[in-house]
């Protein structure tokens, strides 16, 4: 963790942020006022948000961890804080973020916590991807003393290499590619994801 990191996460900052059920109580709310988290509330970033909150319904009925993954969780001693950088109408945070509040359920010394990109982009200057500010991306926090643990995001690494073919393209068809990594999120069903944290909580642990 940089310095500058050290001197923006604080006891403040974690108070002010939001459990899973607040940051989706908060979505329906904007919705329901035809608004999105950020300042940009056109009708495709509602759009793109409404599709989101389907995402995360199904994937809150859905999602059924490893048992390899439940037992990692599980084996969890010390008290962590997974503090995630987050946007409504992104759509990697909608297919990443129910997963991940499922993984937190299973051990009380697990704090979920979730924080707005857009209000916090000092905080997300310190945790650039590739230079860009590329949502979701978790820290993992010592819970009694702030420090970094470790990170996660912003997507499972074959979806982040298929941004990086989209990016060497000249001239790339954006809607197709979100198109072509929603198709491998839904044929995936979380598998990725779940493999990846189950090698990141032993690491941390």
């Amino acid at each position: 963790m940089s310095e500058t990191a050290e001197a923006l996460i604080t006891p403040e900052l974690i108070a002010e942020s939001m459990s899973y059920q607040e940051y989706r109580s908060m979505i329906d709310g904007l919705l329901e006022e035809d608004k999105t988290t950020g300042t940009n509330h056109s009708e495709a970033m509602i759009g793109y948000t409404r599709m989101n909150v389907h995402r995360m319904n199904r994937l809150d009925k859905q999602v059924q961890l490893s048992a390899p993954l439940k037992e990692a969780l599980k084996a969890v001693d010390d008290s962590w804080i997974w503090l995630v950088l987050t946007e409504a109408w992104c759509g990697d945070a909608a297919q990443n973020i129910p997963p991940v509040a499922r993984m937190a359920e299973q051990n009380d010394n697990i704090a979920l916590r979730l924080i707005l990109r857009d209000e916090n982009l000092d905080i997300m200057d310190e945790y650039l991807t590739n230079g860009g500010r590329s949502i979701p991306k978790l820290v993992c926090l010592d819970a009694d003393t702030l420090e970094e643990i470790g990170t996660w995001g912003p997507r499972p690494a074959t979806a982040q290499s298929m941004i990086q073919q989209m990016k060497q393209e000249e001239d790339p068809d954006k809607k197709e590619w979100v198109k072509k990594i929603q198709k491998w999120y839904a044929k995936n069903r979380t598998e990725e994801l779940q493999s990846e944290f189950t090698a990141l909580v032993k690491e941390w642990s």
